[in-house]
């Protein structure tokens, strides 16, 4: 099944928790880190000495690249900034797609190597500092967590605002808006995958004793927050389009709220215990909470239109409301430890944040009467409940490494060589 340790934090564990990320757009809770593991005693009776230096190799270099402690949000911003397309996340993106085929020769069965190496991870969002289990699949759920995570730390560099070339306005390139929607989706495919394909693997019981962060619920949030942040960013660009109408807004919006209402539902029971989780727990509440000032004020738009005044008025008193205590969730999230800021407001935030105060409430005063009229509209018209357009790209897992192909090889040669009374 797999023999399972879970450090405490008390234990001196080397989990270590920045005091400040500096500027979010996309938040993402720490990356979980690899602790070395000694291949050759695990599995040097099992494989060629070419094989268990690869797999050191590898499982290394990500290690190295992601850093011994904690890596801040700030500190890979600043790296990442430095070269395109050759940043730390680049290479440990890569670091780990070269890993995971390697990795999988574990996982076969016919290999019988499925609980030789224990493996360490140093959790994040766990109360325990660190987690050892001795199950190949353990790793390959840490290996794919980790590649949805230095996506959405990817995400957020490309979606934080630069300033322009006559030094006044920050803002996020259409370009950048584009291709992080990719980013999200690929993000979700990462994570959806190992929802639906790995966690199945693990038997019920060490299922349950998966840190926090590898949780189905945990999972399944970081998926939900990814599309989230896509329909986030398809809105903004429909608010920039002269071409899309407000039923388009508000369908986007729409789907915003419901992204984000699941992804809360699934930390409801999840225990978040310390500053990373914590603030995952409050980040979550804030967009969704932003998400429905949104949805609201382009429905209320849209029944203002349609001469619906009294529901409209409803509609646009809970966008002011909804905005008011985004607002005090955003600072109770930035408060929160590890310390961060919120990046010049653009996009879809910024555009309630002005909109709302202005249209929303001068919209509630002239139908207040109206609104007061009709006492069937005292309470907020229900949002419509449009079908999610957004879904995760579809993954599967890489083929399984040659060079296993080429061990199963050596070794039928040499038991082929052998005298008959050796094998």
């Amino acid at each position: 099944m797999g023999c399972l340790v879970s450090t405490p934090v008390d234990n001196g564990g080397k989990r270590r928790t920045p005091q400040d990320i500096g500027e979010v757009s996309v938040y993402v809770p720490g990356l979980r880190i690899p602790k070395s593991v000694d291949f050759y005693q695990s599995l040097g009776s099992h494989l060629s000495r070419n094989l268990v230096q690869l797999l050191t190799a590898l499982r290394t270099r990500i290690a190295v690249l992601a850093g011994e402690g904690v890596p801040t949000v700030k500190r890979l911003t600043r790296k990442s900034a430095t070269q395109h397309g050759g940043s730390t996340l680049t290479d440990l993106q890569q670091a780990l797609e070269d890993y995971l085929p390697v990795l999988l020769g574990l996982v076969k069965e016919e290999n019988h190597l499925m609980h030789k190496v224990q493996f360490v991870w140093v959790n994040q969002e766990d109360e325990a500092e660190e987690t050892t289990i001795s199950n190949a699949w353990y790793e390959v759920l840490s290996v794919l967590h980790m590649m949805a995570m230095a996506l959405l730390l990817q995400a957020n560099i490309m979606l934080l605002p630069k300033t322009s070339a006559d030094g006044v306005q920050s803002k996020v390139s259409e370009e950048c808006r584009r291709a992080s929607v990719d980013v999200f989706l690929k993000a979700a495919g990462f994570l959806d995958y190992a929802v639906q394909h790995v966690l199945p693997k693990f038997p019920a019981e060490l299922r349950r004793e998966l840190p926090v962060d590898l949780q189905d619920g945990v999972l399944q949030a970081l998926c939900l927050q990814a599309l989230g942040k896509a329909a986030d960013i398809q809105l903004g660009m429909a608010i920039d389009s002269s071409k899309a109408t407000l039923a388009v807004k508000r369908r986007l919006a729409c789907e915003m709220v419901k992204y984000w209402e699941q992804a809360q539902e699934n930390l409801v029971n999840i225990p978040l215990m310390n500053g990373w989780g914590e603030k995952h727990r409050q980040y979550v509440k804030w967009k969704y909470v932003e998400a429905k000032a949104a949805a609201y004020y382009f429905h209320g738009l849209i029944l203002d239109e349609g001469k619906s005044h009294g529901m409209a008025a409803a509609a646009l008193q809970v966008a002011v409301e909804s905005l008011e205590e985004s607002k005090k969730f955003s600072e109770a999230f930035d408060t929160t430890p590890p310390l961060s800021r919120n990046p010049p407001l653009w996009g879809t935030t910024k555009y309630i944040s002005e909109k709302i105060p202005k249209d929303a409430s001068a919209k509630v005063r002239i139908n207040r009467d109206l609104y007061f009229q009709d006492k069937t509209t005292e309470s907020a018209p229900a949002l419509p409940d449009f079908a999610l357009a957004l879904k995760p790209d579809e993954y599967q897992l890489p083929s399984m490494h040659s060079c296993w192909n080429e061990e199963k090889t050596d070794r039928s040669r040499l038991e082929a060589n052998q005298p008959k009374g050796t094998r």
